[in-house]
């Protein structure tokens, strides 16, 4: 039966194949093992605490700004650097609903050695309601969804909400941007998450601003430990 099951999934294979977005070879995902192993190279060397790169004979695991200003969260996980042609990738997942993409980003964050064993629970960075209504949908939750789906983790999607309607950060100067997210976020059920290590899910991390705000409020309420586990960092903050 489970031949037969593997034989049928083939042939629609065969009959349907999809397409590389990136370079239009055949894939059953948006995007082909090629591309990943060209544009997601895990072993770029990051500060284990804010992903941002690190210079290449660095002997610190953190970066100056870590060390001196230590965030709310603890560790953050990044597929790869916020750059052509992921940067155009996330655009279209965010703002042309290519949600095929969100699920080929959750399975490449699901296969960083660094993931495994580090998190009890998946909560995705909530949208206000203004903007989930603007856009139709949460894009960071549908990474999320993928995320739990291959680690085996439950997702707690509803669990954090967004109760202040911000500007979004990137039409933000830099020195404005962690005043525009103080008390953006409130928890609806803090004992989901008390002496929990959650997993925080988002498409970018920039400056940090919007997940250390969230890492705060995530650990007023009991969490024990935060990674950030992000598509894209940003080369510099």
């Amino acid at each position: 039966m489970r031949r037969l099951g593997q034989f049928a999934l083939q042939m629609l294979d065969e009959l349907l194949p999809s397409a590389c977005i990136l370079c239009g070879g055949k894939s059953r995902d948006a995007l082909c093992a090629t591309c990943c192993n060209h544009y997601f190279d895990g072993h770029t060397a990051r500060c284990t605490c804010c992903a941002i790169r690190l210079p290449e004979f660095s002997h610190s695991l953190q970066c100056g700004h870590c060390l001196t200003n230590p965030p709310a969260f603890d560790l953050t996980v990044a597929a790869t650097d916020y750059a052509p042609p992921i940067d155009q990738l996330l655009q279209s997942l965010k703002f042309h609903a290519k949600l095929p993409l969100a699920k080929a980003f959750g399975r490449l964050l699901s296969e960083l050695a660094t993931l495994h064993h580090c998190g009890d629970l998946i909560i995705p960075v909530p949208l206000s309601l203004e903007r989930l209504a603007e856009r139709g949908f949460n894009q960071s939750l549908e990474i999320a969804r993928a995320l739990a789906q291959h680690c085996k983790l439950p997702l707690a999607a509803t669990v954090c909400l967004r109760v202040k309607h911000t500007q979004t950060q990137a039409s933000l100067p830099m020195h404005q941007r962690r005043v525009n997210m103080r008390h953006a976020f409130a928890l609806q059920n803090s004992q989901l998450i008390t002496g929990k290590r959650i997993l925080l899910v988002d498409d970018v991390m920039t400056t940090g601003h919007t997940l250390n705000e969230l890492a705060h409020c995530l650990k007023r309420h009991g969490a024990i430990h935060v990674t950030n586990v992000v598509v894209a960092r940003t080369p510099i903050r």
